[in-house]
């Protein structure tokens, strides 16, 4: 895969909660996770361990800020965190907050659906206090 057909090397469509010039934290509008996050880091970098230290330490930074934001305004009954890249081989970390009765709890939210669930999606005050507190928790 080249970094032209890439989906994370392009201008993101989905909301930007936060960004740098090393990663991204962005609101994927998923309608049966309305507050399921990514980080994505900008560069075209298949894995953790092809950065620096540093670097590595930097985006787990952000991805722990998110965790701690969606954690804080949504109390979520448990964060899940991914990083595959098997479709994508490019580095992003996905932050989950998972509920109780949610479509999939207690399994992956890839697996098959085991209940039917219907969130709300977030409203723009709640859109607006996640981007405040990403912001805070990674200043």
């Amino acid at each position: 895969m080249t970094t032209s057909n890439c989906a994370l090397c392009i201008p993101s469509t989905s909301n930007i909660l936060w960004q740098d010039d090393f990663c991204r934290v962005v609101l994927l509008g998923d309608a049966d996770y309305p507050a399921y996050c990514r980080v994505e880091l900008l560069a075209h970098i298949k894995e953790m361990t092809d950065l620096a230290p540093l670097q590595r330490a930097r985006m787990m930074r952000v991805v722990f800020a998110v965790e701690q934001a969606l954690r804080d305004i949504f109390n979520p009954d448990k964060i899940n965190l991914a990083s595959l890249g098997n479709k994508t081989p490019h580095i992003h970390w996905h932050v989950i907050p998972r509920f109780e009765n949610d479509k999939h709890f207690p399994n992956s939210h890839w697996a098959e659906a085991l209940r039917d669930a219907n969130p709300l999606p977030l409203d723009e005050h709640s859109i607006n206090r996640l981007k405040e507190r990403v912001t805070e928790n990674i200043s």
